[in-house]
């Protein structure tokens, strides 16, 4: 694959980097802990973490570009044909986890792969998307999060909103739990369908909207009143989370089967999670309705 277009990849996912913590670090950019790394077979990034935030309990912000002689088991499972073959990859991902139980957390990637073997023609694809984990559901907040989604997938295609919102719902669940993880939001990988201009253009689009998407819904409610019950709830539900990242997340297996920075893979993880046994909600409660109105599969576009 023509270099430049690796390297325009990469300038956008370090210049997205910048803007976001910007934004999401607010006038505390100085709290962002940022830490240059390598890594022994080829590669490095660039992580970027706060913690104990006015509004943000801990985010971590992370760019990483990594080279290998052979595609990890997480990349092949699905795609056997690609055993053997070295590989580039690129990607940006984040995830913060707000102080208020009322701001939910949320979680985004955008991620470039190429793969390459000696008398083969070279495969490449695009990836990534974000979901939306709330603890105390907000409809305004799910409708707002969905449709600004739909806007950024929708001048490429009228039908890649509803098969990105599928392929979220049916990734981000927790099946031995029965429950999904959160409301959904976009989720799409292989994704090559639309040649490298257009393709590159989408996943630009889904990460320049994350910020329209999420920022709104921290304004709105990060200085709600909450109290012990609230704080206990959230921390109950983040082990949902934990659960999730280290059971059935493809993007921490990829991390630790292809030997990168353990403490930016794992940043993911909240700084304080709870497991609480057999604990179940109280009928007609705020935390009840999580589970019924919420959590269900459903379609969060108003007409």
């Amino acid at each position: 694959m023509n270099a430049n277009k690796k390297q325009s990849v990469k300038e956008y996912l370090s210049v997205l980097q910048d803007r976001l913590c910007n934004v999401f670090g607010g006038d505390q950019k100085h709290l962002w802990n940022q830490h240059q790394w390598r890594r022994l077979e080829g590669g490095g990034g660039c992580s970027r973490v706060l913690t104990n935030g006015s509004i943000i309990e801990k985010a971590g912000i992370n760019t990483s570009h990594i080279f290998g002689s052979m595609l990890p088991s997480s990349a092949t499972e699905a795609r056997p044909e690609l055993l053997g073959r070295s590989y580039e990859a690129m990607g940006l991902s984040l995830v913060i986890h707000p102080q208020n139980p009322y701001v939910p957390t949320a979680h985004a990637n955008v991620r470039f792969f190429v793969s390459e073997k000696s008398g083969h023609e070279t495969v490449w694809w695009f990836g990534g998307g974000y979901d939306l984990t709330p603890y105390y559901g907000n409809q305004e907040d799910c409708f707002h999060w969905h449709s600004t989604a739909k806007a950024a997938c929708d001048p490429f295609s009228p039908e890649l909103y509803t098969r990105f919102k599928r392929a979220c719902d049916d990734y981000f669940y927790l099946p031995h739990r029965c429950e999904a993880r959160g409301i959904g939001g976009l989720f799409f990988d292989d994704f090559n369908e639309l040649g490298f201009e257009r393709s590159f253009a989408l996943v630009q689009s889904v990460g320049d909207s994350f910020e329209h998407a999420y920022w709104p819904i921290i304004m709105r409610r990060f200085t709600q009143p909450f109290s012990d019950r609230q704080r206990n709830f959230q921390l109950y539900r983040r082990g949902r989370y934990v659960e999730f990242n280290l059971l059935y997340d493809r993007g921490t297996l990829f991390g630790l089967q292809s030997a990168g920075r353990t403490e930016s893979i794992l940043m993911s993880l909240p700084p304080l999670a709870k497991w609480v046994y057999d604990w179940n909600p109280e009928p007609g409660s705020e935390e009840a309705a999580l589970y019924e109105e919420y959590l269900p599969r459903r379609d969060w576009i108003e007409d």
